[in-house]
């Protein structure tokens, strides 16, 4: 939610290309030709699309060392790639979930909870392959003809159909706060092969990338809104993986015939101290069933059990069965009333009720609309219901929807009344000045396990395994005097 009225301005529902030119070309990396539906101008234009919307709903992380590190290695990762000609491009997310995904045209995003779990640059260097590996292959444009961008908006083309309004309530009950591509186990092996072709080709050690493959394992198994699984779900075994990649690198290395590869754990771990670890509160942030946001001060109630997922642009939150969603945007217009009438012409909403009111002493307006459309599958009519508050506040116009179906409105009502009735000031110092942990790093004063060294740096019990595979370790480890690991304060 930083910076969200910057963010929101002109931001709009990531529309994918229709129509394609139908076309075949030779695969940059295998030299097959191919079956085209996106030509490579077409690729660029998306790319140029996408990356600021990408950036504006999900925020970009700054950190200029960190970042200088990415584009220095990307760029020159990029000219021995497949693809030299690209003018690749680098962003870190500032986003908790641990993933990195690219999209057409060399716009390739890590997050910060990606960052934060590599353990070297050896390790980040592979998954920087990978991602390459996937544009340079075509593998993003490839996948532009069957839609599978996951996309997350407002009502505008999301509820135009029940089967839209059910997926978004499935992406947002799953914590997918992340634009990503799916891709085929084919085209995940291919992107393998290629982060460890790439890595090699600038000097380091790929078999490192086999062993964060191990990490995403782990944290695929913990779960947590902060570990989505798609980057290893439509990938071969884990340890199969671990087992081929690793043999990769010895045949790249044998071929590449260099004297020694880099890893560089000392060098990356001083690079992400002081990087943002987990979910920043001074974007927003859950406690007790209640939304605090502190540096636009504002709360808000949030139902029990509900899946919550918050980016600069919206916080989302759905029902764990799916069957209701609630959002909170930022409204166009200067007044509330002006705000309503604005959304429900531009969604083409039928007005059930609309009322002026006072919601905790700010200027307000509640609307229930209908959207009634065709659900393409069942030829049936459908309506989704949705109770939207719009509320005047610090020169913004905060407006929180809760829609579901027509036939579940009922069940939720009281809910979604609770939530848009519930938005007030926030005023309680304690809530407006909690800062985020950050990664620090500390030396091990003497051989131990690593169970033992987080002991000595007093870090609560109850975040032992949390922490162990945050450094790529087991608890039982043994650690060296003198070595450097990773603790979170």
């Amino acid at each position: 939610m930083k910076n969200w009225v910057k963010y929101f301005r002109g931001f709009a529902v990531l529309l994918l290309i229709g129509f394609v030119i139908y076309g075949c070309s030779r695969n940059p990396v295998t030299g097959k030709r191919e079956i085209m539906f996106v030509s490579k101008q077409q690729e660029l234009a998306m790319g140029a699309q996408y990356d600021p919307q990408i950036s504006a709903m999900y925020g970009v992380y700054q950190d200029t060392e960190l970042q200088s590190f990415i584009n220095q290695k990307g760029k020159q990762m990029g000219k021995i790639s497949h693809r030299p000609e690209l003018d690749y491009k680098f962003k870190i997310m500032d986003s908790p979930v641990v993933n990195a995904f690219a999209v057409p045209g060399g716009y390739v995003y890590f997050t910060r909870g990606i960052m934060a779990h590599f353990n070297n640059e050896a390790e980040f260097a592979g998954v920087l392959g990978h991602e390459i590996g996937h544009v340079t292959a075509r593998h993003t444009a490839k996948q532009q003809t069957n839609a599978q961008l996951a996309q997350v908006g407002l009502v505008a083309g999301l509820i135009a159909g029940g089967e839209k309004f059910a997926e978004f309530a499935g992406e947002a009950q799953q914590g997918l706060s992340l634009l990503f591509l799916k891709f085929g186990r084919d085209d995940e092996s291919q992107s393998d092969k290629l982060g460890v072709e790439y890595s090699t080709k600038i000097g380091y050690d790929a078999k490192e990338m086999a062993g964060f493959f191990s990490t995403l394992k782990r944290l695929s198994a913990q779960g947590g809104r902060d570990a989505i699984p798609t980057f290893l779900s439509t990938h071969p075994d884990p340890a199969d993986r671990n087992r081929r990649v690793a043999t990769l690198a010895q045949k790249w290395q044998k071929k590449d015939k260099r004297p020694s590869y880099e890893v560089k754990r000392n060098e990356y771990l001083r690079r992400i101290e002081g990087l943002v670890y987990g979910e920043d509160p001074r974007q927003g942030y859950v406690e007790s069933n209640t939304f605090y946001h502190p540096e636009l001060k504002f709360q808000f109630p949030t139902p029990t059990n509900w899946q919550i997922v918050n980016t600069p642009s919206q916080v989302q939150m759905a029902e764990k069965n799916g069957k209701a969603v609630m959002l909170l945007q930022v409204g166009k217009g200067n007044t509330a009333r002006q705000a309503g009438e604005t959304f429900v012409t531009e969604n083409k909403l039928q007005v059930v009720e609309a009322k002026d009111v006072q919601v905790n002493g700010l200027p307000a307006a509640v609307i229930v609309s209908d959207q009634v459309s065709q659900n393409q599958q069942t030829g049936q009519e459908q309506t989704i219901r949705i109770l939207s508050y719009f509320i005047k506040y610090g020169g913004n116009i905060y407006v929180i929807h809760g829609m579901s179906a027509l036939q579940d409105f009922d069940r939720f009502f009281e809910l979604f009344k609770n939530t848009g009735s519930g938005f007030d000031k926030l005023t309680d110092q304690s809530k407006i000045n909690v800062k985020p942990e950050r990664i620090a790093i500390k030396k091990v004063p003497n051989n131990m396990t690593l169970q033992k060294a987080l002991q000595t740096f007093k870090v609560d019990a109850k975040r032992y395994n949390e922490l162990a595979i945050l450094n790529g370790m087991q608890l039982t480890t043994q650690v060296k005097s003198g070595m450097l690991i990773k603790v979170v304060e």
